[in-house]
């Protein structure tokens, strides 16, 4: 059954309760990514060579680790809040609440990749190579997770 005939047949607390599932599901699929280069950075500043690093990349460094981090807070928050609040019987407050939360966490990650991007390709190749990598990813980044889903919006919008 198509996505709008099931939610056509969907009482609130029916709709509400797959939200939540789905939302849940999203945030597995994203969650790893943003852990995994976690992990990293928390190793980067211990690794050989990082003294030889300039200002600027340290700089860099430093703002991708706390969007990392910032990322990782938000994107595990929805979790958290649904084990505190689930048996409150608000799960159409949870999925918004949890929705807002992991739209920041994505735009928090949407960062720290940028910034990642920019601090390796400094340090491996140039400022200037760097510089063009982040902003041909912006481009990426901007199309892909924001571009196609507003360019949607905005149709579905025209349609009704």
């Amino acid at each position: 059954m198509s996505e709008e005939g099931r939610q056509g047949d969907e009482t609130p607390k029916e709709r509400a309760d797959r939200e939540l599932i789905e939302l849940l599901n999203e945030l597995r699929v994203v969650l790893p990514g943003v852990s995994v280069l976690l992990a990293f950075l928390l190793a980067v500043p211990f690794a050989k060579g990082w003294s030889r690093v300039t200002e600027l990349q340290r700089d860099e460094f430093v703002v991708a680790f706390l969007a990392t981090a910032v990322s990782v807070a938000l994107l595990t928050a929805p979790s958290s809040y649904h084990r505190l609040r689930f048996r409150h019987g608000d799960k159409e407050h949870m999925v918004r609440i949890g929705n807002r939360l992991s739209i920041a966490g994505i735009a928090a990650s949407a960062v720290s990749l940028e910034a990642v991007v920019l601090l390796v390709m400094d340090y491996v190749l140039s400022l200037e190579a760097a510089i063009a990598a982040a902003v041909s990813l912006f481009g990426v980044v901007a199309l892909l997770w924001y571009g196609l889903p507003l360019a949607a919006a905005l149709r579905d919008r025209r349609a009704r």
